[in-house]
């Protein structure tokens, strides 16, 4: 082999070791951005690939449960029904897990909105997981005045009601906690609570979300 092909094999070589670091290094920011795809638009089979129910399960129950015992902590010098409330609320984990681990509580928490452990609590489902209310209920439309009566003014028609603004979407931050953990940031605001949708490598190239930390209700 000749000096000329032993520098271009080099290059090549050189090449494609860059080139497979670099989607090692990018792969669990893609699968970030296939999950929330597919949770999105409610495609299970894609969201099935990209998340481990079992641990997810796990960890919600883990996580909810904590959330709830510092809710009955804060609440014991408080009011007595307060409580019975909260504890109320920790009987009902089992189905509030149950619900967050679908494509639908996977949405919610890509979206900006964890569980926080209320009694009943479900994922919001099509739109309103981005905060798009109006969407996802339909715009009302306005009101139309009546015709006016020849030689009377046209009665005054109140204008309707501003809807409130939807809630921002949340400040997010992502980046490696170790080779084999990745970890997404989510906080809407200065002083809000801070929670993390937790992701954990399968080989060299797979990710699928594990675990979710809720720092705060």
């Amino acid at each position: 082999m000749s000096r000329t092909s032993k520098s271009v094999v080099s290059v090549l070589l050189v090449v494609i070791v860059v080139a497979v670091l670099g989607w090692i290094y990018a792969s669990p920011y893609i699968a970030l951005d296939r999950l929330k795809r597919a949770a999105d638009a409610r495609d299970a089979q894609t969201v099935s690939q990209y998340v481990d129910f079992p641990l997810l399960r796990e960890s919600l129950k883990d996580q909810v449960g904590q959330l709830l015992t510092r809710k009955i902590d804060i609440q014991k010098s408080g009011n007595p029904l307060a409580m019975i409330g909260a504890m109320i609320g920790a009987a009902l984990i089992g189905p509030l897990v149950d619900s967050y681990a679908t494509p639908d509580g996977v949405a919610a928490i890509l979206n900006g909105i964890p569980p926080r452990g209320d009694p009943g609590e479900k994922p919001p489902i099509s739109a309103e997981a981005n905060g798009d209310v109006a969407a996802a209920r339909g715009a009302a439309p306005a009101p139309q005045a009546p015709p006016a009566a020849p030689d009377q003014p046209a009665p005054t028609v109140a204008s309707p009601s501003t809807p409130p603004a939807p809630k921002p979407p949340p400040q997010t931050t992502a980046g490696y906690r170790s080779f084999d953990t990745f970890a997404v940031n989510y906080q809407h605001g200065t002083g809000d609570a801070r929670y993390s949708a937790i992701f954990r490598r399968y080989g060299l190239f797979s990710w699928k979300l594990v675990a979710v930390e809720l720092n705060g209700s």
